[in-house]
């Protein structure tokens, strides 16, 4: 069973701007983000990542813009040795529907946690919505709550 570091995208590991980020160009990463990722890889964690992208379900962007952004960040992520599991998002806007599939609920965490034996009671997730927080503690997760765009490092100590 392997120990994982579950992370939100907009305002963990790029900057949250206040509105849909799909464009490389409008994409950049928070502060420290390699170097924390790096700590905490060396310590033995995985990474995998949980992203609500609403903004397809409402058309302002496609599947193949979110796929296009995300292998230029798996790629970057690559570049400084940083291995990235899995990227799950959901595309559902809850405007027009639930979905188990979108944060808080826990699907993606579940899909996860089955497909990449993950020992949920060592794993945690970082996130900086509470509905971050809620779908980490559906699954028996513990959920870590920091502010948009603040660096990691300082809570990296608390990970085990």
């Amino acid at each position: 069973m392997k120990k994982a570091i579950f992370l939100d995208r907009d305002g963990v590991i790029n900057e949250e701007r206040g509105e849909y980020t799909f464009k490389k160009d409008d994409f950049k990463f928070v502060t420290d983000i390699f170097k924390a990722l790096t700590i905490l890889q060396n310590k033995g964690f995985v990474f995998i990542i949980i992203t609500n992208q609403s903004g397809i379900d409402k058309g302002i962007y496609a599947h193949q813009d979110v796929d296009t952004l995300h292998t230029y960040m798996l790629n970057e992520f690559t570049k400084n040795k940083i291995s990235i599991l899995e990227v799950y998002y959901s595309p559902h806007h809850p405007d027009k529907g639930k979905s188990i599939s979108r944060k808080p609920d826990s699907l993606l965490l579940e899909k996860a946690i089955a497909r990449f034996e993950i020992d949920v009671t060592k794993s945690y997730f970082i996130g900086d919505r509470d509905r971050d927080i809620e779908a980490a503690e559906k699954v028996g997760v513990k959920g870590i709550l920091v502010h948009s765009n603040q660096s990691l490092l300082p809570i990296l100590d608390s990970l085990n």
